[in-house]
């Protein structure tokens, strides 16, 4: 396993991406890749400032010669998504990124890479770091905490960027340039409930589904993989109409912007209807694996008898649970008119846990259209509400609207092209840049998003390819060189 990372070209870039490896950082826990990019630009001499959400600001005058034009400011995010696979032992608290060269790629053993977006964060640091680079005013933003709630774009504060151009590092396919992304929304969902005790001769299974693809809720929904959530409530709702079957607890999916790949359930059967519950759980798996042949290649479904708990979900909760889930919308909703293949409006069933006396359920709904993105809210609402349950919904923002006219898509379009002989592909995306956000606290300010081919992001199958990275290292150097005159 080469673990040589700073062996790769463009050196700079890989020599941070290998440093960011070894600094842990998930969400909320960014410390210390702050204190990292601070003290990289305390020994540049580079004039920074940390504001109140953490978002970590580097200004770099113009080389000599280069004052008349427009500033850019290269913003990347400082946190990555924990995802690990369940055999894997890991504390992403405290614990180094295993990075490895795989081929033709990076990726990192049993975990997420954190590509997603340290390779922007190296790339950042590494134009401004390099003393040989011909630019104008350059500045770099560093945002906190994005992957579970843009909590860094949200708390940007206005006057704080000098720049009139954002290049955003954080898109996933080298060769495109993102001029718009959709705007997302959080439903958040809560069941209260009291425990009852479990009386009479039941057996109890621990089910669970596991082996999926998952991936980003944005970028990956429109491959149509399967949601562990909605799978492992569809089996359950055929027992409870088959012969009835009760849950004791729930633990399904992970993160809010990831598909789930793993959801579990413990519940009990009556003592008799111990072989036909196994026998259906088998029957289901080939069911499954069958209606998504050619998306999913490992999907695994199987139940495992476990000691009978004490305590069960009164009959009526766990009957509303498992038809609300089974009634929530999940997935893509509508397609783009504007643009082919573009996901218009999605939502994501990421989470479905119980502790006890609550069971919590986090959807998140992406649209780049906000009365679609409402109508959504409204349905959710309604199954949930109706089945008995508390839905709040926070964190709303909108999308960013394309601006074809833009002078830095003009610039990027023709370096590129100088570059590699060959247009860019000019596209949105289903997801959640901070670009829209950015926007809305800078009027007028010109974007656009790139960045290196990255594959499976949010899930421990994330990798980047590292041609992809030297070229988009250059195209960025060579956009900066050829930046817009004021």
């Amino acid at each position: 396993m080469d673990k040589n990372l700073k062996a790769l070209k463009p050196a700079l870039v890989w020599k941070h991406f290998a440093e960011i490896c070894n600094i842990p950082h998930p969400s909320h826990s960014e410390d210390a890749i702050r204190a990292y990019i601070v003290k990289w630009a305390e020994e540049l001499g580079l004039e920074h400032k940390i504001d109140e959400a953490q978002n970590v600001y580097v200004y770099k005058p113009a080389t000599p010669g280069m004052e008349d034009r427009k500033g850019i400011i290269l913003q990347a995010h400082t946190d990555m998504v924990p995802q690990k696979n369940n055999d894997k032992v890991f504390d992403f608290e405290t614990d180094p990124i295993e990075a490895y060269i795989d081929g033709e790629w990076v990726t990192a053993n049993g975990t997420t890479l954190g590509a997603d977006n340290g390779i922007g964060v190296a790339a950042a640091m590494a134009a401004l770091e390099d003393d040989e680079l011909v630019h104008g005013p350059l500045e770099a933003l560093f945002t906190a905490t994005e992957e579970t709630g843009m909590d860094g774009a949200f708390g940007l504060q206005g006057g704080m960027l000098k720049g009139e151009i954002l290049l955003n590092l954080d898109s996933e396919t080298e060769g495109e340039l993102y001029v718009g992304c959709a705007g997302g929304l959080d439903a958040n969902i809560t069941f209260k409930y009291k425990e009852q005790p479990l009386e009479g001769k039941f057996a109890a299974y621990r089910v669970t589904v596991k082996g999926l693809k998952g991936g980003h809720s944005g970028i990956q929904i429109g491959y149509q993989r399967a949601n562990a959530n909605k799978v492992l409530f569809r089996l359950l709702r055929q027992e409870t109409e088959s012969y009835g079957l009760e849950v004791a607890e729930v633990d399904g999916g992970g993160l809010r912007n990831a598909i789930p790949r793993e959801a579990q359930a413990v519940i009990v059967v009556r003592e008799a209807e111990k072989s036909i519950f196994e026998a259906n759980v088998k029957s289901f798996e080939k069911v499954i694996i069958k209606e998504f042949e050619g998306i999913e290649d490992n999907i695994q479904i199987f139940a495992e008898e476990v000691a009978c708990p004490e305590k069960i979900m009164p009959h009526l909760t766990s009957h509303s649970l498992i038809r609300a889930i089974c009634g929530c919308p999940n997935g893509v909703q509508r397609m783009s008119m504007a643009m082919e293949g573009l996901v218009q409006t999605s939502t994501n069933l990421a989470r479905v846990v119980s502790d006890g006396s609550t069971i919590k359920i986090q959807c998140l709904l992406r649209s780049s259209v906000d009365t679609e993105k409402g109508e959504l809210a409204g349905a959710i609402s309604s199954v949930f509400e109706l089945a008995g349950a508390d839905v709040e919904l926070s964190g709303s923002y909108s999308g960013w609207n394309p601006n074809m006219q833009s002078p830095i898509l003009h610039t990027m379009l023709a370096s590129y092209e100088k570059l590699y002989g060959k247009k860019p592909s000019v596209t949105a995306i289903h997801a959640g840049l901070e670009c829209g956000i950015i926007g809305a606290k800078y009027p007028g300010m010109d974007m656009i998003s790139f960045g290196p081919t990255i594959c499976y992001p949010h899930s421990p199958d994330e990798k980047v390819e590292i041609a992809s990275v030297e070229k988009f290292y250059d195209f960025l150097l060579n956009t900066l060189r050829n930046a817009p005159k004021k």
